[in-house]
């Protein structure tokens, strides 16, 4: 018997079986790789990251004086009829800024625009909460990088972005000759709701009624944030109001993010 010769099978053998099993989990994680980039997760796995919408009531109207601003939005085809600006009770804003920490500036741009769109579109649902968590992540309510918001509700110093030029984002080249951003080659998100200007041309709003639809102005963003989330759909379900976040970055843990901040800020309002 030729032992050398059967050592020879016996190894070919026990290393083709090996090679089979290493290929075969090769293959298993390429596909599961493949499924999971550029995919939100399954529903189920999700809706616990849900900020359900807090009714605006919540915050109580102010007397709106009689001569109330009518906002000048960009127009959007097929958009619902602009409603007359609500303003959030400033009494209101003043305790719930206090149990939130939001700055009270913020806050009530938040809910104005949350009451606003109550009026424009009841169907939404949107929550002054939902734009509260927005804001935190995107700009710490126009105080990133140590600065703050002023009376007007500008920040300052102001907010802008990285460039979009590819290297850490997407590339997208200039479409508003620097106007909003200062930056005549590539496009920059600008202001306390972070707007890319191509955006900003569609979606821009007149949040605080003096003529002028400013991405850097936080009435005008907050109620342009609003609108551009609720033409999503509706945002009282798990689905809708997560399919609304994931509009506006589209990243599951974004989302979720926004939801954990956005309930936090509810449960610290109400308490």
């Amino acid at each position: 018997m030729d032992l050398d010769a059967d050592r020879g099978r016996s190894w070919s053998s026990i290393a083709a079986a090996v090679a089979a099993v290493l290929f075969v989990a090769i293959a298993i994680a390429l596909v599961v790789s493949s499924q999971a980039v550029g995919r939100e997760r399954p529903l189920e796995e999700r809706v616990g990251a849900y900020a359900p919408a807090v009714e605006p009531d919540a915050a109580p109207v102010a007397d709106a004086p009689t001569s109330a601003p009518v906002p000048t939005a960009v127009p959007v085809p097929s958009a619902p009829p602009l409603a007359e600006i609500v303003p959030a009770d400033p009494a209101w804003t003043a305790r719930a800024a206090a149990a939130t920490g939001i700055p009270e500036r913020a806050l009530r741009a938040y809910a104005s625009a949350a009451l606003t769109l109550k009026a424009e579109q009841p169907g939404c649902g949107l929550g002054w909460n939902t734009l509260a968590g927005i804001g935190a992540i995107e700009s710490a309510h126009g105080t990133h990088s140590g600065g703050h918001l002023d009376d007007a509700g500008y920040p300052q110093p102001a907010i802008r972005g990285i460039p979009l030029d590819g290297t850490a984002s997407a590339a997208i080249g200039d479409t508003d000759g620097g106007a909003w951003d200062g930056d005549a080659t590539w496009d920059r998100a600008v202001g306390p709701l972070q707007f890319i200007p191509a955006t900003w041309q569609r979606w821009g709003a007149d949040g605080n009624g003096d003529g002028v639809a400013d991405p850097n102005q936080i009435d005008d963003a907050a109620l342009a944030a609003g609108r551009y989330l609720c033409a999503a759909g509706e945002m009282t379900s798990a689905s809708g109001w997560r399919r609304a976040i994931f509009s506006y970055n589209h990243l599951d843990s974004y989302v979720d993010d926004v939801a954990a901040t956005a309930n936090t800020y509810a449960a610290r309002a109400s308490g």
